[in-house]
């Protein structure tokens, strides 16, 4: 290969374990949107069910609809979609007993038609946008909402399984928006209840909820980051400190190793010139598989047992490091980033170099790049994954 993703589903269970510990009870939901943060939605949704999650989360209706075509049936799992646009597929989602987030009227009025063409009731989940002021409807108009769907739930035309918000500083403890969340959640939900909407569920604890507010699990949290191993922020402490085991590593044999002069100019832009008479290592990945350019002489890379740094910026498709010398033969494997048991470099290592966050680094990696699944290190069953 080229290139590899190692995604290792055994650890993506013991994540899964030692999440569900903190839950006090409440039901697990697996978040597998952006194709499972880069890690492969259906494979990881099916390791998280086999662990003990009951609900799967996505954004889209056809990251929904997809998981119910891979054989995530009614009967297996509640599978829930929240990120809907005028005209989307209610009736699909009716038919493929989808939960379905409604944020506003337009989307109650669209599922409620599609519920009469199919001649059964849509599950649908009320989201209230209590200070994220992202998706979600306004305390203002939340009255008139729940008023529509208590109607429609009247006409036997959806049933309303859930209240739900989402957190905006969760990642940041003791912030004030939190405890104001918290209390606007439940005044929502109390007018909810009050115009007599029963849910089974109410919901808002992401990754960093899980992990630091038992306050905020509620009936169901919605770990994603964190189920793949990863801190949702390092203010929140490193993966081992919450007892998590990063899931993917992102690797590439050397392409070419050759010896180079003094003064000579690397990548585009000669933005690194060597220091003296060295050995360059070539890395065939690039901006093209999801390396951020941004992390251009600043990306850490392990080759032969040293961290070295990408040297000059990175392209499409390959990279540069200097080996300072050593000449390690081709075909020697570089690791970008992964759990660290070899010293590798971990993904908050690359988003510290590219100034962005974990999330993005391994959810960039690209469909160029096939999904290699391990089990706890050993070969999975069906190893290569569908990018193959």
């Amino acid at each position: 290969m080229r290139a590899r993703v190692e995604i290792d589903l055994g650890a993506l269970r013991a994540n899964v374990r030692a999440l569900r510990a903190r839950t006090d009870g409440a039901a697990y939901m697996a978040v597998v949107k952006a194709d499972a943060y880069g890690h492969g939605m259906v494979r990881c949704a099916e390791a998280a069910l086999g662990a003990g999650a009951s609900w799967v989360g996505v954004a889209t209706p056809y990251e929904a609809l997809e998981l119910r075509a891979a054989g995530i049936t009614p009967e297996r799992a509640r599978v829930m979609c929240w990120l809907w646009t005028p005209g989307g597929p209610w009736r699909e989602g009716i038919e493929a007993g989808l939960d379905m987030s409604v944020s506003a009227p337009w989307a109650l009025a669209e599922v409620t038609e599609a519920a009469r063409a199919t001649g059964r009731a849509a599950k649908i989940q009320l989201k209230a946008d209590t200070g994220l002021g992202r998706n979600g409807c306004q305390p203002a108009d939340w009255a008139d909402l729940v008023d529509r769907a208590r109607a429609a739930e009247r006409e036997g035309l959806v049933t309303v399984t859930g209240l739900w918000s989402h957190f905006a500083c969760a990642d940041e403890p003791g912030h004030p928006a939190i405890a104001a969340q918290l209390a606007r959640f439940d005044e929502m939900s109390a007018r909810a209840y009050a115009g007599g909407l029963r849910p089974e569920v109410r919901h808002m604890a992401n990754s960093p909820a899980v992990l630091t507010l038992p306050e905020a699990r509620f009936d169901l949290v919605r770990p994603g980051i964190a189920m793949y191993g990863l801190s949702p922020a390092p203010e929140l402490g490193t993966p081992a400190d919450h007892g998590l085991r990063p899931v993917m590593t992102l690797a590439a044999p050397l392409a070419l190793v050759k010896h180079v002069p003094g003064g000579h100019g690397v990548s585009y832009g000669h933005h690194y010139l060597t220091p003296g008479p060295t050995t360059l290592g070539l890395v065939p990945l690039g901006y093209g598989d999801g390396v951020p350019r941004h992390a251009s002489g600043a990306g850490p890379v392990l080759v032969d047992g040293k961290w070295r740094t990408v040297a000059g910026r990175v392209a499409m498709d390959q990279f540069v490091v200097d080996l300072g010398g050593e000449t390690p033969p081709e075909g020697t494997e570089a690791v970008l980033f992964g759990p660290g048991d070899r010293g590798e470099p971990g993904a908050e290592d690359w988003a510290r170099a590219a100034g962005t966050i974990a999330y993005e680094i391994v959810t960039r990696i690209g469909g160029r790049v096939p999904r290699v699944y391990v089990d706890g290190g050993e070969p999975a069953a069906d190893a290569a994954g569908p990018r193959d």
